[in-house]
């Protein structure tokens, strides 16, 4: 088992928006909902004393070209502590894309399935489990 090499000092939602403008969208978004799509991006920056802020940010939408759509997006950030011995890029790196984004995982998901779910569609479940070293091997190899 690797041992972590940063500390977790905060997690916040940053950001959390729903729209759905009248309720003829709504019905049609509660029809058309299976087809949405989750995406997600993580950003970060550097923050004074090595620290980093991580915002990870998913997006639950319409891909189809639809009149009537749904938005439904959230902005989770994390705030991280680098040990001192992290000194490669590409160690940092795994770290903010990989390591941070699977631990909060869990607790970002939630927040953001109460927001769909407070929205008008209980029903909804996030199928896609994200495998982020899956994301991050992609990625840069």
């Amino acid at each position: 088992m690797m041992t972590e090499k940063f500390k977790i000092l905060a997690n916040y939602i940053k950001d959390m928006s729903s729209e759905t403008p009248d309720i003829e969208t709504f019905l049609f978004v509660k029809e058309n909902i299976s087809k949405y799509q989750l995406n997600i991006d993580i950003t970060s920056k550097a923050l004074k004393n090595k620290l980093i802020e991580i915002n990870t940010t998913l997006k639950f939408e319409d891909k189809e070209p639809n009149e009537k759509k749904s938005y439904f997006e959230i902005i989770y950030a994390t705030i991280i502590r680098v040990d001192d011995d992290v000194k490669e890029k590409e160690d940092l790196q795994k770290i903010i894309l990989c390591e941070v984004p699977t631990k909060i995982y869990p607790d970002l998901e939630n927040s953001f399935l109460n927001l769909i779910h407070n929205s008008g569609h209980p029903a909804i479940k996030l199928e896609k489990k994200i495998d982020f070293n899956k994301l991050y091997n992609e990625r840069f190899n």
